[in-house]
């Protein structure tokens, strides 16, 4: 059987790797075993992150929404649950972009949620 040099797969991949570790401080850009390991962990790093991201976002745009919400004698809870009452399907992404920056709508929308808690 004929033997199998490894250059042209070989080369493949470390260039691949490499090219990931493009950028990163000392051994980690230079040497292929250190590189790995970092592209590996790296690629861990950005799959959470991925997934962190969803729940931050969500956090944000609550805080944001109970914040515009407290000055018309309302919590957040019961303005979700005003809303729900009242029909209105409009998620939170939207209604925090409401809050910030069109004030006047977010009124009405908090009006609407008040009418039926009440």
């Amino acid at each position: 059987m004929a033997r199998i040099k490894m250059s042209v797969n070989a080369k493949k991949r470390r260039r691949k790797v490499f090219k990931l570790a493009k950028g990163y401080f000392g051994a980690k850009s230079k040497q292929y075993r250190a590189a790995t390991e970092q592209v590996a962990r790296s690629l861990r790093y950005a799959y959470v992150g991925r997934r962190l991201r969803k729940r931050d976002f969500r956090r944000l745009w609550i805080a944001r929404i109970n914040a515009a919400v407290r000055p018309y004698g309302l919590s957040y809870s019961r303005f979700i649950n005003g809303l729900k009452l009242s029909g209105v399907i409009v998620n939170r992404k939207i209604l925090a972009d409401l809050a910030v920056n069109n004030p006047g709508a977010f009124e009405k929308v908090v009006e609407t949620a008040k009418a039926k808690l009440a």
